[in-house]
């Protein structure tokens, strides 16, 4: 497969403009519709590919694949079968669409293998054994600290030497269109002599990426800057959602816990490292120079536009953010070598969040924290309504894609309704 923009690649699929589901993208996902039971699919256009009709007529002979292994509900086994095989299975998929090859265009089988996306319920893509958080926006970590903390002294004496990061809750990640329950748990203001109980007050979002382990390691192994990207299979949209009162209660001295673990979403189609291969860019410069285990031979940022938008109940989304994947201090190459120096050992399916992407520009912080400041410069929405946080009935929903001398590959969407909590 060709994933360099050199090569302008055509097919029979009609796929509209704009879509993030192009022939260059082809992301693997499990669905289900009212005649179908879960199974593994990609994505082209509004179409879904049905990879286990495909492979039931013999289109995958050739690669000797486990049978049933596209009649699953999760993308594991499918993953664990190696990145030669995965990539042949996404080339051999590629090679099938090309507007020139009738194989399948011409066969009396496609009205089957096509499934159409919208008829399509899109299921948790991976059964995720472990769940880590990364704090990797040093734009991010900057405002909170300047929140939080002194704003002369903003980042930790950590920051620049290590990928910060801490072990979440897998059980409560979910796929979009999930909603959520608001939250309830203690807080403590500081103008509150003692803590109180109670739904948040400061319902937040958290723009992130997330990278999904392909391969599995021992205890006591470790994964290099250089080995680091044959270990990720691909990537999703991660919404953190944040409760910051509990959050602010809670943290000191072990970090997060309640304030996060009720719920994450994540956008369900998998979008492999091979796609993104041709928005690799360079990173920020870092200063001071790192160890030498989290040194990096080639650019390990990837130029990803990111949108977050709220849409209050009944109204229509208005976009409060946009960032880049681009902007992120330590990549996702040093996350893993950091995450395993130790001999942690991974397996597949393991779930890895970049922290909140956050920019420069106001308008591309990653959260409502940083975009009101702590609640002290509400963002104005198109309808007039203001948001210092994120309240009952709206939907947070987030986009990403790249694009590139006119090729784009992108994620589609996470979106979640916030429901009140009980």
């Amino acid at each position: 497969m060709s994933d360099s923009p050199t090569n302008t690649l055509s097919t029979w699929v009609e796929v509209p403009k704009n879509s993030d589901f192009t022939i260059y993208n082809l992301p693997f996902g499990v669905f289900k519709n009212k005649k179908l039971s879960p199974r593994v699919g990609i994505a082209i256009g509004d179409k879904i590919v049905d990879l286990s009709v495909l492979d039931q007529e013999g289109f995958f002979g050739n690669l000797f694949l486990t049978e049933g292994i596209f009649l699953n509900e999760f993308l594991n086994d499918l993953i664990a079968l190696g990145k030669v095989q995965t990539r042949k299975i996404r080339e051999r998929v590629q090679q099938l669409l090309l507007a020139d090859n009738e194989e399948l265009r011409d066969h009396s089988i496609r009205g089957k293998v096509m499934v159409n996306r919208r008829e399509a319920e899109m299921l948790l893509p991976v059964k995720i054994g472990d769940y880590t958080d990364f704090y990797s926006s040093i734009e991010h970590a900057t405002n909170v600290g300047k929140m939080f903390r002194d704003p002369e002294n903003a980042l930790l004496p950590n920051w620049k030497h290590l990928p910060v990061g801490y072990h979440g809750r897998a059980s409560s990640i979910i796929p979009s269109g999930v909603p959520i329950t608001r939250p309830k748990g203690q807080f403590k203001d500081p103008d509150m002599e003692v803590p109180a109980f109670g739904p948040s007050r400061r319902l937040d979002f958290e723009l992130e990426l997330a990278f999904i382990t392909g391969k599995q390691t021992k205890l006591g192994d470790s994964i290099s800057t250089d080995e680091a990207e044959e270990y990720i299979f691909g990537f999703v949209l991660f919404n953190d959602w944040s409760a910051r009162d509990i959050q602010a209660w809670e943290y000191v001295p072990l970090g997060p816990f309640l304030g996060k673990s009720f719920a994450s979403s994540i956008s369900p189609w998998v979008v492999t490292i091979e796609a993104l291969e041709q928005f690799r860019t360079q990173g920020p410069v870092q200063e001071p120079e790192v160890l030498d285990y989290l040194k990096c031979e080639k650019p390990g940022n990837f130029d990803l536009k990111l949108e977050v938008y709220i849409q209050p109940e009944g109204q229509k989304a208005s976009k409060v953010a946009t960032s880049n994947f681009k902007y992120m201090y330590w990549n996702v190459a040093q996350q893993l070598a950091h995450h395993t120096v130790n001999g942690c050992n991974i397996n597949v399916g393991d779930m890895m969040a970049s922290g909140t992407i956050s920019g420069k520009d106001e308008n591309s912080y990653g959260s409502m924290l940083e975009l009101s400041w702590k609640g002290t410069k509400p963002v104005k929405l198109d309808s007039g309504e203001e948001r210092k946080f994120i309240e009952d009935g709206d939907t947070v929903i987030m986009k990403g894609f790249g694009e590139k001398d006119g090729i784009r590959v992108g994620f589609g969407e996470v979106s979640a309704k916030v429901l009140p909590a009980k």
